[in-house]
């Protein structure tokens, strides 16, 4: 029996940003894995499926999201995750894997595609894109990503905060991931660079506990993980003068 992995975008939270044809994939799926953190609380991937699945067709798969030190550790929890993704494959037709945000955008989706081809032969692999964390927080918060011919710049901010004043010393609009723990790091990359005016921050989009706010406001204080933040291009104003 031929077998498919299906990565699937269920959004940065908000469960009506799952798109028609994610909802109809996850429910067409023989089996819906999400991934979970090593200490076992619902994260958001499974709490947006819950509301177009049953439990009882989700299966659980710690990927150790949490863990940031212990190398070995890590890596010993993706390949059990592997291997345990692989065995739901032997038995089922097709296996969802939903993840938040797009599947091909920064996902735990990719690592894991990458090993089942190198496990279970013939898997067909596909994805369904989903609303990424900046386009949500551009709704929500007003800012335009882009206009005419602006370069618009993806910046995990795990990747070090010289990478971000790079990308904010450029052109354009500048999007920063994962920024939460580097949250005093990042404000003064934009205080230097003279974006921080416009700027603005947001984290668990779509939930109880949202925040959406300017980056003048940031204190220095940790935000969460996920926070997302929108340094819009600077613009002299004018309509259509970038076309």
């Amino acid at each position: 029996m031929s077998s498919k992995l299906v990565g699937v975008g269920v959004g940065p939270g908000d469960p009506e940003l799952v798109t028609v044809k994610g909802v109809n994939t996850l429910r067409a799926a023989d089996v819906v894995v999400v991934p979970v953190m090593d200490s076992g609380e619902r994260g958001r991937a499974e709490a947006t499926v819950l509301h177009y699945v049953p439990e009882d067709k989700v299966v659980r798969v710690v990927f150790a999201l949490n863990e940031r030190t212990d190398r070995a550790r890590r890596e010993a929890a993706w390949d059990a995750a592997g291997e345990r993704v692989a065995e739901l494959l032997r038995e089922h037709g097709t296996v969802a894997f939903a993840t938040i945000g797009d599947p091909n955008v920064y996902s735990t989706f990719t690592y894991l595609a990458q090993t089942i081809v190198e496990t279970v032969a013939g898997t067909v692999i596909e994805t369904v894109p989903g609303i990424t964390a900046m386009q949500d927080l551009a709704a929500r918060s007003g800012a335009v990503l882009t206009e005419g011919t602006e370069p618009l710049t993806l910046v995990p901010v795990t990747a070090g905060s010289a990478v971000l004043k790079d990308a904010l010393a450029g052109p354009g609009t500048v999007v920063a991931y994962k920024f939460g723990r580097q949250a005093a790091e990042v404000a003064e990359a934009l205080r230097e660079t003279g974006r921080i005016g416009d700027a603005v921050w947001g984290s668990a989009l779509g939930l109880p506990e949202e925040s959406v706010r300017p980056a003048a406001e940031l204190d220095g204080e940790p935000l969460p993980y996920l926070s997302t933040l929108i340094a819009p291009a600077r613009r002299a104003g004018g309509r259509g003068g970038k076309l």
